[in-house]
This record gives C-alpha cells, sequence and structure tokens, in this order.
C-alpha cells in the first residue's frame, strides 16, 4: 500500500505520519521533498516561497514516487497534487506535460490522506496562501484518480481514519 499525506502547511502532516509510523512501522517513510533536498542534497530555496522552488520538489516528489513498487508498504509526506496547489496558488500554470507526467506518476500512489485547512492548524506562515493552496488541494482531489481519504480532528482520529481506509482496502 502506497500512501500519500496531503495538505497544506501547517496541517499537521509531519505529526500524523510520526504517529503512523510508530502503530506500523513495517511502513518506509518518504519525508516532504522540502526537507530531502535541504537536508540531504544540501539544496538552497528562496526565503519567501515561489513557482521555481515548488517545480523543484515537484520534480524530486515525480522521481521519488516511482522508486517504490507496488506491493511497497510507503507512506509519503506530500504527493504532486500539493505542489499543483502551491504553484496554482502563486499563480503558475503548469505545461500540458507537466500535468501528463502528475496524472501518470499518480498512478503509483494507492491512497491520500487528505489533511483539510482547520481552525486548529499550527502555522502563521503565509496565511493567505495556507488557504489558496488548501482551497486549490481540495479542487484538484475531487478528479484525482486515486482513493482519497478526509481525515480531520485529532492526531488519533486521523490516525482512525487511515486505519479505516486501510481495512476498506
Amino acid at each position: 500500500m502506497r500512501i500519500a499525506v496531503s495538505g497544506t502547511h501547517g496541517v499537521g502532516k509531519s505529526t500524523l505520519i510520526e504517529e503512523f509510523l510508530r502503530e506500523y512501522p513495517a511502513y518506509v517513510h518518504e519525508p516532504e521533498p522540502y526537507a530531502m533536498l535541504v537536508e540531504d542534497y544540501g539544496e538552497e530555496f528562496s526565503a519567501e516561497p515561489c513557482v521555481e522552488d515548488f517545480l523543484r520538489q515537484l520534480e524530486f516528489n515525480l522521481e521519488r514516487l516511482g522508486q517504490h513498487a507496488a506491493d511497497e508498504k510507503v507512506i509519503y509526506e506530500r504527493c504532486p497534487l500539493d505542489f499543483l496547489a502551491y504553484l496554482a496558488a502563486l499563480q503558475s500554470n503548469p505545461s500540458e506535460a507537466l500535468l501528463e507526467r502528475v496524472s501518470e506518476a499518480m498512478q503509483h500512489l494507492d491512497l491520500i490522506v487528505y489533511l483539510p485547512l482547520d481552525d486548529t492548524a499550527d502555522s502563521d506562515e503565509y496565511p493567505k496562501l495556507r488557504k489558496a493552496v488548501d482551497r486549490r488541494l481540495s479542487e484538484f482531489l475531487t478528479s484525482a484518480n486515486v482513493a482519497v481519504v478526509e481525515a480531520t480532528g485529532s492526531t488519533a482520529q486521523r490516525l482512525r481514519a487511515i486505519e479505516n481506509a486501510l481495512i476498506a482496502s
């Protein structure tokens, strides 16, 4: 089962994944592309959100999705649609070729766990961008060719939503 936890910044993706991995240690964790690119590859990103940085993260995410076989247990922190939402929020229109690559890459996922923006989100960083990304991501997920479960509430409630989706699959 290949799962992606998706949502705008500051909605609890990392917290949920940490808890999930405590309960399901057989899963491999694919960290957020930003973290991997900075920490593992020494790349630098601009201080302000910009199109080029999100395109780089999307490219990296697309590469990583193809690294795991269909029968592997993997949990990804973000999916390609996250980055398309950031690009759309920044008024960037991805090329048809990139959209086709994203569509193909989404087939490497079995489940997307969407964490919508709510009143408990803990980030004051770029609030307008955060809201715009959440709105666009929600739109993109409605047409995703992958099972999507919306997980709300506490971390424990969100974890139960994932577990219920795993049982149902």
